[in-house]
């Protein structure tokens, strides 16, 4: 059904008169684009970072061209307040700051959300500076084909990425959605950078985020989520969807812990728990042990509870390497190794539990997963 309505949406594009309007373009994609939620949504997790470096431009462009419904940048601030894509606020492990010899004395030790960490924090870095680094490949033991890349891509700000999606629906008529998550807001909001409403306020620049693409608006906190939610109609973003990440089951999300909340992710899990989940949010992002036992290899009831909650469920992360397949799904020994096959059927249990969508880091093989599920 999705490949139906991606080439509706092509055909859209390509019949439109030379006269007619950008707005009633939109018009006429928005609505098709809605019928599109009933399908599978290949989320491109990090942009395509089995395949780049992620969080990277090109990354969430190979993600697009692999078929991706929606790309996912994950967003920390800058010094001076700028929201830029990258998985961690700590980027020694994502860049190339550590070789610059510019930024040595920017090197320390912080604790976030309870851990000790020590590197180059993006809070301390003006985005003129960040402007200076290079992307690197995050993981070069398990992808060492992405790290022909490193040094070729700057770190996107989120304008960027819109920019980029925005002008990818002009030239073809696809809609590509963005699924944005806000990193450590607690702790961001401590350092005076509190991100909810500047990313509102950038979102709501963009007639393309605004009126036309889906919007995905994900945590692993819960406060920071009800705001959002309140706060979306006031900027005019007309489809922007909640959704509630979830965490390892035993631990607390990070602004309970300041709050002194006993509540852990395993309790927002169970059936009663989902239901308080909904009062706020459209959606929930579990990791996959949720859906999933893989010690007894049975399915939980995590799907079925939420969705009688009425809310969407989009797992992480689907990924295509041995290292990170079930034993049963594994091609071989070697951790670095690709496995498609693997990948794919892995994908296709889960969308045979009846998931909405899912979180996979090669959006081409998530399309294949959906294509040839039997």
């Amino acid at each position: 059904m999705l490949k139906k309505v991606l080439l509706g949406l092509s055909a859209v594009s390509m019949f439109v008169c030379a006269g007619e309007t950008f707005a009633h373009q939109v018009k006429k994609n928005h609505a098709t684009q809605e019928n599109k939620q009933d399908g599978v949504l290949v989320i491109a997790h990090r942009g395509a970072s089995a395949l780049r470096p992620e969080h990277t431009l090109a990354s969430y462009q190979k993600a697009i061209e692999d078929g991706a419904d929606i790309i996912e940048p994950d967003l920390v601030s800058t010094k001076d307040g700028v929201l830029i894509a990258r998985h961690e606020n700590e980027i020694g492990g994502t860049s190339n700051v550590s070789a610059l010899p510019i930024f040595a004395q920017r090197k320390t030790t912080k604790v976030i959300d309870g851990h000790t960490l020590e590197g180059w924090f993006t809070e301390d870095f003006t985005a003129k500076e960040i402007r200076q680094l290079k992307a690197r490949e995050r993981i070069p033991n398990i992808r060492p084909a992405n790290t022909t890349f490193n040094d070729l891509y700057g770190i996107p700000t989120l304008d960027q990425i819109i920019r980029l999606a925005e002008r990818h629906y002009r030239k073809t008529g696809r809609v590509i959605g963005l699924y944005i998550e806000t990193k450590h807001p607690t702790y961001f909001a401590s350092q005076g950078l509190a991100m909810e409403d500047r990313l509102l306020k950038t979102l709501a620049k963009y007639k393309y985020t605004r009126d036309i693409a889906p919007v995905y608006l994900q945590s692993f906190e819960v406060t920071n989520l009800k705001y959002l939610k309140d706060r979306t109609k006031k900027y005019g973003i007309q489809h922007a969807k909640i959704i509630q990440l979830y965490d390892d089951p035993a631990i607390r999300p990070a602004d309970f812990v300041k709050q002194d909340v006993a509540t852990t992710y395993a309790d927002l899990a169970t059936a009663n728990g989902l239901k308080q989940v909904a009062t706020y949010a459209d959606g929930v992002g579990p990791s996959k042990g949720y859906i999933f036992n893989q010690a007894t290899q049975q399915p939980t009831t995590y799907v079925a509870d939420a969705h009688q909650a009425g809310l969407k469920v989009h797992p992480y992360t689907f990924r295509p390497e041995n290292n990170f397949l079930p034993e049963n799904l594994k091609c071989s020994a070697v951790a670095d190794q690709r496995c498609p096959t693997g990948s794919i059927k892995e994908i296709q249990q889960y969308i045979k539990l009846g998931i909405d969508g899912f979180f996979t880091d090669d959006s081409k093989l998530g399309r294949e997963a959906i294509a040839t599920i039997k």
